[in-house]
């Protein structure tokens, strides 16, 4: 099999001039300035540091733009993986979360080389929709320890637990913290309004805004609440050591489920980024070249000290409406991370954890597609069992099971669907039925002709039954017209042959005719035409009568030429 290895930025390299490098520059700084507090925010959420969100997003990003299928992808950690990483942290620890990232990335590299970057297409929007949605849940629930204050020392990763020890530590909500979680929260999630009001507001990216005004609030009014100081001693002002995560052997075999997960989430999260940015800049990415990007990126960040990356598509759009057009945007961007970290790092210790959990959940809120619940009445039944089964299994439960089920349901109605769809129907033989050759002396037929409408596949192999129904009469010749049959699978193959050897068995011969190319050539391929005879594949349905004409003996005296 052969690689094919080009990322878009070899594309973009000709004619690239000094006009397209300053809005390259310009979309680069602006994105590395909003990626700053969310990757610090989504580390803590994650139930990391946010050194480690920081340098996901430096590692990451540089190796998802330079390396990508897209020209304008940025790459870094996202909302979408806290309930996973956080889970997986909760269960194995910190080191096993890392070892779980690398072996993720092996699989998306693996996924991208075998070019199955087409095949996360086929996972239906009802599926995305639900598992999207129960992330955005389970973030913001996640989130309310910080935003008020509450005094719990860990947070349970499952569901039932965790509400019961959210209502458990209900009274120990810190007013300050809520004061300034509630007031960040608001004023993030109006921001865009106010931006149109304020036009200063619209220099800088909303969470950067909030993150800068509720840290000075917090030290100007001196509020007595938790910062990135008080719980990780601030940010190291230093490059993070080199290293592979102290695994084991035994650690690979706890680590393939959470990899499984990480890898899924990361390939359905960057291409669906990618697609996004398509649209925006009227180009198309190259889906198999991201996944091999996004597997490099996962395998490189852990020895950073990074977890998860995909495709961040706020940070994409932002890229976009800032000019960003080539790969090179994203490569300023980390680079413009590493700057703030190398300089200002000792700043970020008096940044509030309740100012970075308002930034969280209105990332949550704005990341739910939740016009779709309010829509749901007009979609079928099976649109709102997929959606809404996947969803609450994504909140309850666990993201692999929910998209496995998701899945399973999909296919589940696909096929009850295509079976729907597919008729075997009796053709009547009006003209033909004035043939003294095709009558019985009681005046039932003697030829009968079925059409095949649609697939025979498995789920619908069911109703060629119908052919051998007793009230169906009793014919000696039996036509198959497969004009309308598109589609033919093995199983429908093996329920033709059975069907061929019933019918035998009753003295009755079957004639087949319009077959198109797909059933023709299963049918060739098989030895079902060698069983049935050439002689009785007949190219439409009058040649299959003239072929009965000939097959049916003369039950009413005289010769043929009387006829």
């Amino acid at each position: 099999m052969k690689i094919a290895f080009r990322p878009k930025l070899l594309d973009c390299l000709p004619g690239y001039d000094k006009a397209q490098f300053g809005k390259d520059l310009a979309a680069g700084i602006t994105v590395g300035v909003l990626a700053l507090p969310l990757a610090m925010a989504f580390a803590i959420a994650s139930g990391l540091s946010p050194t480690a969100g920081i340098w996901t997003a430096i590692v990451a990003g540089f190796i998802v733009a330079a390396l990508g299928g897209s020209r304008v992808q940025i790459g870094g950690p996202t909302g979408a993986f806290i309930p996973i990483v956080y889970g997986i942290v909760a269960a194995h620890g910190v080191t096993n979360l890392l070892g779980a990232t690398m072996l993720a990335g092996a699989m998306l590299l693996a996924m991208g080389i075998a070019r199955m970057g087409q095949l996360i297409r086929f996972i239906p929007v009802t599926v995305v929709i639900g598992f999207t949605n129960g992330i955005a849940v389970v973030i913001f629930l996640a989130q309310l320890k910080d935003f008020f204050g509450l005094s719990i020392d860990n947070l349970p990763a499952e569901f039932f637990a965790r509400i019961k020890v959210l209502a458990a530590h209900a009274h120990t909500v810190d007013l300050p913290t809520l004061g300034l979680s509630l007031a960040c929260f608001i004023f993030l999630l109006f921001y865009n309004r106010l931006a149109q009001t304020l036009r200063f507001l619209q220099r800088a990216p909303g969470p950067l805004a909030v993150l800068l005004l509720g840290t000075v609030a917090a030290f100007a009014l001196d509020l007595p609440v938790e910062t990135i100081g008080s719980r990780f001693n601030g940010i190291p002002q230093e490059l993070p050591a080199f290293g592979l995560p102290a695994l084991s052997i035994h650690d690979f075999g706890k680590l393939i489920s959470p990899a499984i997960t990480i890898a899924l989430l990361g390939a359905i999260e960057s291409l669906l980024s990618a697609r996004v940015a398509d649209s925006q800049i009227d180009d198309r990415h190259d889906p198999n070249q991201e996944l091999i990007a996004q597997g490099l990126a996962n395998m490189a960040a852990p020895l950073f000290g990074g977890f998860a990356a995909t495709g961040a598509i706020a940070r994409t759009s932002t890229n976009v409406k800032s000019g960003g057009r080539t790969p090179v945007a994203g490569m300023i961007h980390a680079v413009v991370l590493i700057g703030i970290v190398l300089i200002a790092a000792p700043l970020a210790a008096y940044v509030p954890l309740a100012t970075l959990s308002a930034i969280v959940m209105v990332v949550a809120i704005n990341m739910g597609e939740w016009h779709h619940f309010r829509e749901l009445r007009r979609f079928s039944y099976n649109y709102r069992i997929i959606l809404l089964a996947t969803f609450f299994v994504t909140v309850l439960f666990d993201l692999t099971i929910a998209v496995e089920l998701g899945m399973v349901l999909a296919s589940l109605f696909f096929i009850y669907r295509m079976s729907e769809l597919t008729r075997v129907e009796r053709r009547p033989l009006r003209e033909e039925a004035s043939e003294p050759r095709f009558l019985y002396p009681d005046g039932s037929m003697r030829v009968a002709a079925w059409q095949l409408f649609g697939s025979l596949f498995f789920g619908a192999v069911n109703k060629l039954e119908a052919l051998l129904d007793p009230a169906a009469g009793h014919p000696e010749v039996v036509i198959l017209d497969m004009t309308q049959l598109i589609q033919l699978d093995t199983t429908g193959l093996e329920g033709l042959d059975n069907l061929l050897d019933k019918l035998k068995k009753r003295g009755c011969t079957l004639l087949v005719c319009g077959l198109n190319s797909q059933p023709g050539s299963l049918l060739y391929r098989s030895g079902f035409i060698d069983h049935l005879g050439d002689e009785n594949v007949c190219p439409d349905l009058s040649a299959a009568l003239a072929r009965a004409y000939i097959l049916l003996p003369n039950l009413m005296g005289g010769s043929d030429e009387d006829y």
